[in-house]
């Protein structure tokens, strides 16, 4: 059984169906990657997935054989599956340590204190955060720090299924390698991932899978090498060419 299956979602606003009769699966242990031109839905899948901030008008979203669609963010996270984001958000005003502990806490997975603290330590210090770094304010650090305290604070909550929102966007080159690092590290820590991302040799170089979406419908999905020669995607996606990789 797939630990993540998407069954005919759909999400409209007003007449605008931005995620129409989309369907797919997620192994447990994989990296499954999700490309797609500005605006053919990436996003609001992941928000329909997490409930965060929305659900779907319709269909189904099961987690490790459970239904969550119209389920609470935070209730969603108790069972498992934890998110970042696009830009890169964190409680500016309290330290590195505070938005770990947040997240060690959030869902009501454990309550504050010593467990929590644990957790909250445990992942800065799996991110690379050090120690010296806990005490500083969140909204002092710098974009890829700020990515890299996004990280930890998910991995906090001690998910298995992590959803990763454009996490090379705005990083130098060196950054995107780091990143692709601490990226297989998750993996490898036996945390399944949902990757969505603009940068295409992050994705070929992490993905055991690949859809394509466009105009909120998948367009293509399979081996990345495959769907990537696809001319609809090379259309699509990738412009008139297929880019040297």
């Amino acid at each position: 059984m797939a630990l993540l299956e998407i069954e005919g979602v759909s999400k409209a606003f007003g007449s605008l169906k931005a995620v129409d009769n989309v369907s797919f699966e997620v192994q447990a242990g994989e990296i499954f990657g999700i490309a797609g031109p500005n605006g053919s839905g990436k996003s609001t899948l992941f928000n329909i997935i997490t409930g965060i901030p929305f659900g779907p008008d319709r269909g189904r979203v099961r987690l490790d054989g459970q239904e969550i669609q119209g389920r609470s963010g935070n209730a969603i996270a108790r069972l498992g599956l934890s998110r970042t984001f696009q830009r890169e958000t964190s409680f500016d005003g309290l330290t590195v340590f505070e938005n770990a502990l947040i997240g060690a806490t959030y869902g009501g997975a454990v309550k504050a204190g010593a467990e929590a603290e644990l957790r909250a330590a445990e992942a800065l210090d799996f991110i690379g955060i050090g120690r010296a770094d806990f005490g500083r304010l969140a909204g002092e650090l710098s974009v890829f720090d700020r990515k890299c305290l996004m990280l930890a604070t998910a991995i906090a909550m001690r998910p298995k299924i992590l959803l990763l929102d454009e996490p090379a966007s705005s990083l130098t080159k060196p950054e995107v390698e780091t990143s692709i690092g601490l990226i297989r590290k998750i993996a490898a820590r036996g945390i399944t991932i949902v990757l969505i991302e603009h940068v295409l040799t992050f994705l070929m170089s992490l993905s055991q899978h690949l859809m394509v979406l466009n105009n909120g419908q998948i367009l293509a999905r399979g081996v990345p090498q495959e769907v990537i020669a696809d001319p609809r995607v090379v259309e699509a996606y990738l412009g008139s060419r297929r880019p040297d990789l």
